[in-house]
């Protein structure tokens, strides 16, 4: 697709057209409630909000320019952590997205302007490897595409935006729809879009994620000032839909189901069931967060319940992946 035929896609839009035709995904209306009631409770008693992102302990602490570039080179590499089976790479004993973030750190400590696009638009591939090298010797997926990614991020930033990020978030004039609309108009990387019973649909689950991470970054402050930050949908992956059946929010057909059984089964990125999964968890979401304002929470939205909801299945991971396999995917989109 060229840049003159890119054409933005309503993601919440485009879930709910295939949630709408869904045959293998629906949504429960008992488990939305239950999960609402849970959610409500949860992120008041623990007072759940933008500030847990910098509790975690591979996070930026300031805000500041530093950490938008940060963000934006790990929201460029943000996709497909999952590990084979017997294959869990570690990079200083932390796995999956951590993995990633231990090695950006690690490479800042060494002092590799990793964070630079000047740099990183013409990294070496033995850089790049070198840069995110494993405890174990077993490399992390996907790792050529992840170069040739984050050499596009780099080129981008230079060419079009001075080369910064930063200036593409002053471009947005402080909307979030606005900053979706250049990251999908102009990195090729985060287009997330596919067909789905002859009509394109949209997930832009990365772009939404680097808006949601700078957002609550800088806790909805200064840069991250977005006032249109609630209509973001929550960023469909294959770990939240888990969560989403363990609660019964979501229901899988017994087809989908007998497939997830088999470990070895990799499903192609925008097949009928890859697509009404990842619907399925934006409009449940959407559902769960609407339903929570009625109850007097208006500062809710679906980046902080897919926050929420992301930290839980790492907290309660074997009863949930014992309830349901997620769904295995090599794919730059998650």
């Amino acid at each position: 697709m060229s840049e003159k035929e890119i054409h933005f896609i309503d993601p919440l839009i485009s879930s709910q057209f295939v949630v709408n035709a869904a045959k293998h995904v629906s949504i429960k209306d008992q488990g939305i409630q239950r999960l609402a009631q849970m959610l409500k409770s949860e992120i008041e008693t623990k007072r759940y909000s933008t500030s847990v992102w910098k509790e975690h302990p591979l996070h930026p602490k300031v805000a500041d320019q530093t950490t938008i570039d940060w963000i934006f080179v790990v929201d460029s590499l943000n996709f497909s952590f999952w590990a084979n089976t017997d294959q869990d790479y570690t990079i200083e004993g932390h796995t999956g997205y951590w993995a990633l973030c231990a090695a950006i750190n690690r490479a800042i400590k060494k002092g590799i302007p990793i964070t630079d696009p000047q740099f990183y638009s013409q990294v070496s591939e033995p850089e790049f490897r070198e840069i995110f090298s494993t405890d174990n010797g077993i490399e992390i997926p996907l790792l050529l595409k992840r170069l040739e990614v984050l050499r596009e991020s780099g080129r981008v930033l230079i060419e079009k935006f001075g080369s910064s990020f930063l200036n593409c978030i002053q471009e947005s004039d402080s909307k979030a729809t606005n900053l979706l609309k250049l990251i999908v108009n102009n990195f090729s990387s985060f287009r997330d879009q596919t067909i789905y019973r002859g009509q394109r649909v949209s997930f832009y689950k990365r772009a939404q994620i680097l808006i949601a991470d700078i957002w609550a970054a800088f806790e909805g402050n200064g840069f991250a000032d977005f006032q249109d930050i609630d209509e973001l949908t929550m960023f469909a992956d294959y770990r939240v839909p888990q969560v989403l059946v363990y609660f019964d929010a979501i229901e899988y057909s017994q087809q989908l189901n007998d497939i997830l059984k088999d470990e070895n089964h990799l499903f192609k990125s925008g097949d009928e069931y890859e697509v009404e999964i990842r619907a399925a968890s934006i409009v449940a979401v959407h559902r769960i967060t609407q339903l929570i304002k009625t109850m007097n929470n208006s500062s809710i939205n679906s980046v902080i319940i897919d926050f929420y909801l992301w930290d839980y299945r790492r907290e309660n991971s074997q009863p949930i992946d014992e309830k349901t396999p997620f769904h295995r995917v090599r794919d730059i989109f998650y």
